[in-house]
């Protein structure tokens, strides 16, 4: 593997460490953990090992996993010293991609081994397992001509909300929120009760957790917030609604271009 030296700039940030904002990727049964890793292992994929709050790295590879016992292998680095520190280190984050989809886990502690004749890591196999495939929620920018609302009430305050949304996904909606709407969605606050009208498709009822806010300025100088919601335990059949109204507006807007090139 290529030898690599202690990072020097800011250290990365990981999705693994923002359960807030990724929840939805993070594997906790066993079964699909192991699975993830197999593939792993499958498509030989390089992965990164982040330590020392992420100041310090190496490049490895999973030889093998051991499910029985509960392990898995780990390729050494080429930098010996790096590979001492790593073993001393007390929290490691793996990094890697497979098919185009972020793999995330991290381990408490490695420590030496001997596989097939050859010197290797081992770690416990761990229990949760961050898979990272946005490519399933695409983000669609609603319509400015015709303007989707969000309607709810926020409780006990019993404010009335009657918003527009910026975009949409299977995942959640972007909000247009006015600034004095801010103060009541804090990060966390789940929104129960909300409706959406989506054309063609009808009335979506969801339950949204706000994720994310920040301030926005448009060019004449109009500021409002964009509020970032997630859907909260969504059914099926209405995940299906959105994702049909996404495709019939991405169909409807290739073809325009279509007709104008």
């Amino acid at each position: 593997m290529e030898e690599t030296e202690p990072v020097k700039a800011a250290p990365p940030v990981f999705e693994l460490e923002l359960p807030d904002d990724y929840s939805q990727y993070l594997l906790h049964s066993r079964t699909e953990v192991l699975a993830v890793l197999r593939s792993v292992v499958q498509k030989g994929a390089l992965i990164t090992a982040h330590f020392d709050q992420g100041r310090s790295f190496f490049l490895t590879s999973m030889i093998a996993l051991q499910p029985d016992d509960g392990e898995l292998i780990l390729d050494v680095g080429s930098n010996e010293e790096m590979n001492a520190r790593a073993l001393k280190a007390g929290k490691l984050i793996f990094t890697t991609v497979v098919d185009k989809v972020k793999i995330q886990f991290s381990l408490e502690r490695l420590r030496r081994t001997d596989y097939q004749g050859r010197p290797a890591f081992v770690g416990a196999v761990p229990g949760t397992l961050l898979r990272l495939q946005r490519r399933e929620f695409f983000r669609l920018a609603t319509p400015v001509a015709t303007p989707i609302r969000l309607c709810t009430t926020l409780m006990p305050e019993g404010r009335a909300v009657n918003v527009s949304l910026l975009d949409i996904s299977g995942g959640g909606v972007g909000l247009m929120a006015p600034l004095d709407l801010a103060g009541l969605l804090e990060r966390g606050r789940m929104l129960e009760n909300c409706r959406i009208m989506l054309p063609g498709e009808g009335l979506l009822a969801a339950t949204l957790c706000v994720r994310n806010l920040f301030d926005v300025t448009t060019r004449g100088g109009s500021r409002y917030v964009r509020v970032g919601c997630e859907f909260v335990g969504l059914p099926t059949a209405r995940l299906t609604a959105v994702q049909r109204y996404i495709i019939h507006v991405e169909r409807e807007r290739k073809a325009r271009l279509n007709g104008l090139s």
